[in-house]
């Protein structure tokens, strides 16, 4: 059966830690001579991006072609899909000219769609639901700081409805994290989500919880991460969001409650003075930039542990 990555929780912990391992291995020796090329061929990977990107694009093409591949841009516009064609036509399409699919996008049901009509593997390059290739960074950039991740605490500030505060609970909980969630009542994470965590957590030694004050939340935590108040076509609830998650900014004050050897964490786009000061995230307990940069590392490791699994 082909193997998709379209959440966190598509993945077992055991092959979590293996994607992880990969993605450090890659990272040292980033053009393969060891490793080998596995998508030589080359094999096409389409990218498909309905949202704005950035990090995304360049670290899905950079690393596509250090696997050997070749990056095919499918500009979701100009394929018009889910207007113009169907969500259902286009992966019966794509499916017969590419190896793999990478798709940015709005809905989760959507993504589902491409992978089960495809025929091949599908990458969740980020939807409004999960962020599963942003968490899989973020768990390697915690890695190289601390060489482990099972028994560390973790807390996440601002809006846990998000596909960030989702990905967190699954994939923290993965790991044999302490995941805990600090945002105001109305933007937690979905119930169902939170039971599958809690499930997961049970049976790593992790945990899951939610703190609405976002001071205790942060005290003696190994992690701090935020992400942008406003999200992607949120963009006409700024003010209203801006009043609601003020007290969750991650401010110099707020992060001195965490362990002196704290790290801190954002996904990007970061918009200094809201969710996150300009000290803390130019500062040095910042590990922004390596996490960005370990995108490409986390999704070379993922499209590779696909491609040697498909058809299985």
């Amino acid at each position: 059966m082909t193997r998709h990555l379209l959440r966190d929780d598509d993945l077992t912990p055991a092959e979590q830690a293996e994607i992880l391992d990969l993605a450090a291995a890659m990272k040292k020796d980033p053009f393969g001579e060891g490793l080998g090329k596995p998508l030589a061929g080359p094999h096409t990977v389409a990218m498909i991006f309905d949202k704005a990107t950035l990090r995304t694009q360049a670290s899905f093409t950079a690393g596509i072609a250090e696997l050997g591949g070749q990056p095919l841009l499918v500009d979701g516009n100009l394929a018009g899909i889910g207007k113009r064609e169907s969500v259902a036509d286009v992966a019966r399409v794509l499916g017969r000219q590419v190896s793999q699919i990478v798709w940015r996008t709005y809905h989760q049901s959507d993504l589902e769609t491409m992978a089960e009509l495809s025929g091949v593997p599908v990458v969740n390059a980020l939807t409004d639901d999960f962020h599963p290739c942003q968490l899989l960074a973020d768990l390697l950039t915690i890695t190289e700081r601390r060489g482990s991740l099972a028994g560390l605490t973790v807390t996440f500030l601002g809006d846990g409805a998000c596909n960030m505060g989702n990905s967190w609970l699954l994939a923290g909980a993965l790991a044999g994290m302490h995941v805990r969630i600090s945002a105001p009542e109305g933007y937690l994470p979905a119930r169902a989500v939170w039971d599958r965590a809690a499930e997961i957590a049970a049976t790593t030694g992790g945990s899951v919880a939610a703190d609405p004050d976002p001071v205790a939340a942060v005290s003696g935590v190994d992690v701090v991460v935020t992400d942008t108040w406003v999200s992607m076509g949120k963009e006409d609830e700024a003010a209203a969001r801006r009043a609601v998650f003020t007290p969750y900014a991650v401010t110099a004050e707020l992060l001195s409650a965490a362990a002196e050897d704290a790290i801190v964490l954002h996904c990007l786009p970061a918009y200094r003075g809201m969710e996150i000061a300009a000290e803390v995230i130019d500062g040095p307990q910042s590990v922004v930039w390596d996490e960005a940069e370990n995108r490409r590392h986390a999704q070379k490791a993922v499209m590779a542990w696909l491609h040697e699994r498909r058809g299985r």
